[in-house]
């Protein structure tokens, strides 16, 4: 290392500059720099435009803070969790920093992009990444990593208005395969209880919002009753899928949890069988369904882990959204759906 570059929020610079200072490579979105204790993540959400998607950005904060979504390494072909893309899932227990730089422009007189840093992140410990559909270097449709960034504890990040997702020019449905669901958590015992700030706009006090080890494990909770449920439906010889729908004017997508080819019909999964998580699923599920294709009536259904109360069952009647749950036994019960549609 010959130079020395301070981390600061807000700063501009270039990768040769970061290179010099940490001893890691120039060309790739994500640069580990192991002496250092340190990966580099360079975020230019321009890159996808020219595949027609874009990934990278600031996202719409939710209950636990702010999110900065980042597309993973691998131009063609579906993106796997291993190597650059690894680096960053491991970066949490080998001790490793991540630093977030968004381009920012060309050094004039030069083809080389400069780099505005963010400032240091952390891989959210809930859902370190989702799987998105995007089309590769080739133009094929393939499984693209989305990784879910928000600021390490002590970070006020640098982001600006522009760096915002952009808004989905149309309205689409993207057939997903295989079954898209929220992946398994990696373990992250370096950022368990960490805690992200999040500093509204113009406001000067902050709100502090732990991520608590209970709401990890109601998400593996429903990500593997997902799984088990699309398990049971192929024994059945059903075909399941999933859609990344985009919606005109809105960044993002919504992704639904498991389609039922067979029997054409959406299934939102909760972790746990409360009130307040069958209303959310009633209310996401009435949202799909005007964007789902099909000649025939969507069917609505909401997936749980054990038996809601009869005043829960009654709600979901009255709201023609049907109901499977697990059993103690690892059986469905409500499955095969009953043939009497509205």
């Amino acid at each position: 290392m010959t130079t020395t570059v301070d981390l600061v929020p807000g700063m501009v610079t270039t990768r040769d500059a970061i290179a010099a200072a940490y001893g890691c490579g120039t060309f790739q979105g994500i640069e580990p720099a192991d002496e250092a204790g340190k990966v580099f993540v360079y975020s230019d959400p321009s890159a996808g435009e020219e595949y027609g998607y874009t990934f990278d950005g600031r996202a719409e904060d939710d209950e636990f803070g702010p999110l900065y979504l980042y597309t993973g390494a691998g131009a063609k072909g579906d993106q796997k969790p291993s190597g650059r893309n690894g680096s960053l899932l491991t970066a949490a227990e080998k001790d490793r920093e991540i630093h977030l730089f968004v381009a920012h422009g060309k050094v004039p007189g030069s083809g080389a992009m400069r780099q505005r840093y963010i400032g240091q992140m952390v891989l959210d410990p809930i859902n370190p990444y989702e799987v998105r559909r995007g089309p590769g270097r080739d133009n094929v449709m393939r499984n693209v990593l989305v990784f879910r960034f928000r600021p390490a504890e002590g970070t006020t990040p640098a982001w600006t208005e522009a760096d915002r997702m952009p808004a989905a020019t149309r309205t689409d449905v993207e057939i997903t395969e295989p079954v898209v669901t929220v992946p398994a958590p990696v373990v992250l015992p370096q950022q368990s209880g960490a805690k992200v700030k999040k500093t509204e706009q113009h406001a000067t006090t902050e709100t502090v919002a732990d991520i608590p080890a209970a709401q990890r494990k109601v998400l593996r909770r429903e990500g593997e009753l997902v799984k088990a449920f699309a398990a049971h439906l192929a024994a059945a010889g059903h075909e399941t899928h999933s859609f990344q729908i985009t919606i005109k004017g809105e960044p993002g997508a919504l992704i639904p949890d498991l389609y039922d080819a067979t029997d054409h019909a959406l299934y939102e999964a909760k972790g746990q069988t409360t009130r307040a998580n069958i209303r959310m699923a009633i209310g996401q599920l009435a949202d799909y369904r005007r964007h789902i294709p099909g000649q025939k009536v969507l069917r609505v259904v909401v997936l749980l882990p054990s038996e809601p109360s009869e005043d829960l069952k009654d709600l979901l009647g009255e709201e023609y959204v049907e109901l499977v749950y697990q059993t103690e036994g690892g059986g469905f019960v409500g499955w095969p759906l009953a043939y009497n549609q509205p």
